[in-house]
């Protein structure tokens, strides 16, 4: 392998305690996944072993959960979603969630959900709403890829692409959503406002609990090791929060990868106290679904506990994660990663192939006998930029970042 520098700032995680919350239980994850089974076209996403990378990387397994298959929207985010309006409409209806169904509510009052997207949780947001008969109203941030926008407005929802960046967004749908009677349907949380992100990180649940079950097929106990992309933290903090209860903190790795421009959790995790630290700006990453300023404070407090290490790194570490798996090693399979997708894949290689890789390594315990679970979070959800990056070499490793902004 060639040597090469991409920027990686790494910060091990100072007040790790390894107390795990009982929100994210593996009983709690189970009945999440009983509601997701009853979705129709419901089917577990493939668990891609890449032996192949493994052995070049001097790793013992590499595990890519690709969620790019989900309900055939491209992402995992409709987890989330799903869950959270289900458990909105039966509480509402005052019936139980076992009982619920996605047949439409014929009868009963429209309800209008609204939310604020980069793109991929507002798409399934408009998903569910659409398959219950009911209403949704998406707001966007500046700079949303038309492909975006255009996919979330095929499924009948209001899409209104806004000059904020995306937390300034999430402020204007709540004003929105305050003042038409609309019921907010957010993967952050806030003073007063706890109870939907919560279903919404729960939601998250059941890719991590498909993993380890398709994990335990193979044979694996568990990983050593996972990699999340963290972007307000909460699916980060769902899946973390998940593994943490089924084998202990202390029994596993977790590390967080975030874009230099908008790594409020690697910022958070460099504080001296461990507050949550808010990253301001206009937030400008290839990887859009990682492009949020202020963490999750649900999330954030499963991170601080339970992970080991924070990350946070160039852009062009997600652009080489997405060129390696469109090619891959012989053996491999060919996975469509998109920009916040391949940031896991992109680091491993990039840490491989740094000059200070043996020292990285060391600090972050990976060697032959890792079992490292990364998560696909999206495909080709701006298929413009996918060609752009895979085919043409945007944010290609012998290019400046400015090159392409």
């Amino acid at each position: 392998m060639s040597t090469f520098a991409l920027s990686i700032e790494q910060m091990p995680n100072r007040f790790f305690n390894g107390q795990s919350s009982p929100l994210f239980s593996a009983e709690i994850a189970s009945a999440v996944r009983a509601f997701h089974r009853r979705i129709p076209g419901y089917q577990a996403t493939p668990l891609c072993s890449l032996d192949g990378l493994a052995r070049k990387l001097g790793l013992g397994k590499i595990l890519v959960k690709d969620e790019s298959y989900r309900f055939g929207l491209n992402a995992f985010k409709v987890l989330g979603g799903s869950y959270a309006i289900g458990q909105s409409i039966t509480r509402k209806l005052g019936i139980p969630l076992e009982s619920f169904s996605f047949d439409n509510l014929n009868g009963h009052e429209p309800i209008t959900f609204a939310t604020a997207t980069d793109g991929n949780h507002g798409r399934g947001v408009a998903w569910a709403a659409m398959k219950l008969g009911q209403q949704a109203v998406v707001y966007m941030p500046k700079g949303a890829a038309q492909e975006r926008v255009d996919n979330i407005r095929r499924l009948g929802a209001e899409c209104i692409v806004t000059d904020l960046n995306y937390d300034d967004a999430v402020r204007l749908a709540c004003q929105q959503a305050d003042e038409n009677g609309w019921l907010m349907v957010q993967d952050t949380a806030w003073a007063g406002y706890t109870e939907i992100p919560t279903w919404i990180m729960q939601g998250y649940t059941t890719m991590a609990d498909e993993a380890v079950e398709q994990m335990q097929a193979m044979g694996i106990e568990r990983p050593t090791h996972t990699i999340l992309q963290a972007g307000v933290g909460a699916m980060a903090g769902g899946v973390v929060g998940y593994l943490a209860n089924r084998f202990g903190a202390d029994r596993f790795t977790a590390i967080t990868a975030e874009p230099h421009q908008a790594n409020c959790i690697y910022r958070s995790g460099c504080s001296d106290d461990g507050s949550a630290i808010n990253v301001p700006g206009d937030l400008d990453t290839m990887m859009v679904g990682l492009a949020c300023g202020e963490p999750n404070p649900l999330g954030w407090e499963v991170l601080r506990n339970c992970c080991r290490h924070f990350l946070s790194v160039e852009d062009r570490t997600a652009a080489l994660g997405m060129r390696i798996q469109a090619s891959p090693m012989k053996g491999d399979q060919a996975i469509i990663s998109g920009e916040s997708g391949a940031i896991g894949v992109g680091m491993l290689y990039a840490i491989a192939c740094h000059p200070d890789s043996e020292s990285i390594m060391n600090s972050l315990g990976l060697d032959h006998h890792s079992v490292v679970l990364l998560f696909n979070t999206e495909g080709d959800t701006d298929p413009v930029n996918y060609q752009d990056v895979v085919w043409e070499g945007k944010y290609g490793i012998g290019s400046s970042q400015s090159q392409y902004s």
